[in-house]
């Protein structure tokens, strides 16, 4: 008798393997990980605490600038990666800790690299929950992705239709290779990137923004012009590209 139609006969069980145990264990330290530093990064990444530890970060800092700058860099690369809130702020506060120049290396490269971090849990420990969770988002994306190639990811860094960590998530489910997709998010995410950093190198104290907010920073017309200025970014590799694409077209036409 066949055993699937067997109804007194118990199912099969698929064993745990090793490979899965350590999967598991690995979820399990990763979400632990998430819980734990988002918790930590509402109670110590919030003005509040910060204002009463300015004078103290900055006197650590000339004494020790090598730490700082590595433990920055941690911190960056780990909130990004476990796509903990709190990046915006980050980028502002680094930017005003460290200037417009190291601000920019610093959060250029951390970010970069906790996106890579992101794609790679979601490619090796979270596929089947992106699955589920962004399924119809991953279609689209696999589909535009097929047409376009790395181009597709190249403006979705730089014109953020979907939310960064969206992004890291549903990318890490397609075929594109690690490496590309961190030289890619590096490049496409430089012209955002360096808005904020100037942004947060405008910064006069900690205690003015926190009295007046993005007004301590920008202007009305500023932040006007950095928007149309952002626009203009983003359209100009869309139009680049048709232009191109026109270009090959005449040349197909006339040979």
């Amino acid at each position: 008798m066949n055993s699937k139609l067997n109804p007194f006969e118990p199912p099969k069980i698929e064993p745990i393997t090793i490979a899965n145990s350590n999967k598991l264990r690995m979820i399990v330290v990763v979400v632990l990980a998430f819980a734990i530093l988002t918790y930590l990064s509402k109670s110590y990444l919030n003005l509040d605490f910060l204002v009463e530890q300015e004078s103290r970060l900055k006197a650590y800092y000339d004494s020790h600038p090598f730490v700082v700058y590595l433990l920055a860099f941690v911190i960056y690369v780990t909130v990004t990666g476990l796509s903990i809130p709190g990046a915006t702020i980050l980028s502002l506060l680094y930017a005003w800790f460290f200037g417009f120049g190291r601000g920019l290396i610093l959060v250029s490269f951390a970010s970069a690299a906790g996106a890579t971090l992101a794609f790679l849990l979601s490619r090796y420990l979270f596929r089947d929950w992106i699955q589920q969770k962004f399924g119809e988002r991953l279609r689209v994306i696999n589909k535009a992705f097929d047409r376009e190639g790395n181009f597709y990811l190249f403006l979705m860094r730089l014109i953020p239709v979907f939310p960064f960590f969206v992004v890291n998530a549903v990318m890490g489910l397609t075929k594109i290779k690690a490496f590309t997709f961190w030289w890619v998010s590096q490049l496409g995410m430089l012209a955002g990137t360096a808005i904020y950093v100037y942004a947060g190198s405008r910064i006069p104290d900690l205690i003015t923004l926190k009295k007046e907010g993005v007004k301590a920073v920008f202007t009305g017309s500023q932040l006007a012009q950095i928007s149309i200025a952002l626009a203009m970014l983003g359209l100009f590799p869309i139009i680049a590209k048709k232009l191109a694409q026109r270009f090959r077209r005449k040349q197909l036409q006339n040979s």
